[in-house]
């Protein structure tokens, strides 16, 4: 088996009883605050598998608002991530789901602000790893290990051609690329994980291209 770093081999430094339950929740979290590009006012969180059957006695629970709140999985203000969501006044709901889904250690996350609507569903693979799998129901795979660009863009010729060529011009690698659509024609995600950091010049470059329609920028995790 190979390791990519120690942490694969003694686990995250972390807060909560389990790696797999607190640390990989509150990665969850933060990955989906990371994406939503701020604090929610709501959210609903609808848990699965053995996330749904522990989640209160592991700390999942508050590892998710935590998360959620950008306390990384070491951070001891997790304990009191409830009082701290309250300060903030972001409302959080549990959803307790008998469906079950691909992995056992799911969550899904509704965030909500104002007219901002963000649904992810995460899974935690054990060791505090992770993996985002779907946004606003569109198929992704994503670690957050590296940094990330979702383009959402019209599946018409020549668009996906036209971010890479803005990409490899300015000398930036991918490490990782996906392509999801609901429907041949509609609305397209693509999923673009980089090597480096990308400067905000650039990504505004990305979302003047024609085709594109919106940009999320997740940064590394």
């Amino acid at each position: 088996m190979k390791y990519n770093s120690v942490f694969d081999i003694i686990g995250p430094v972390m807060v909560g009883p389990s790696s797999s339950h607190t640390a990989g929740a509150a990665r969850i979290g933060l990955l989906a605050k990371s994406l939503f590009g701020g604090t929610p006012d709501h959210v609903d969180i609808y848990l699965y598998g053995s996330f749904k059957d522990t989640y209160r006695g592991h700390g999942t629970d508050v590892a998710l608002i935590g998360g959620l709140l950008g306390f990384d999985t070491d951070d001891n203000r997790i304990i009191k991530a409830e009082e701290y969501a309250e300060e903030a006044d972001m409302k959080v709901h549990f959803i307790e789901m008998e469906e079950e889904r691909s992995h056992p250690n799911t969550a899904m996350l509704r965030l909500v602000k104002g007219e901002e609507r963000l649904m992810i569903e995460g899974i935690s693979i054990g060791g505090g790893k992770i993996e985002l799998v779907s946004i606003n129901d569109y198929a992704i795979n994503i670690s957050g290990n590296y940094h990330a660009l979702l383009v959402f863009h019209k599946d018409s010729f020549g668009t996906i051609a036209r971010v890479t060529t803005v990409l490899g011009n300015n000398e930036i690698n991918v490490s990782q690329m996906n392509v999801s659509r609901k429907e041949k024609g509609d609305i397209a995600l693509m999923t673009i994980e980089l090597d480096e950091e990308i400067s905000p010049r650039i990504i505004e470059e990305v979302r003047n291209i024609d085709g594109v329609d919106r940009v999320i920028e997740m940064a590394e995790n």
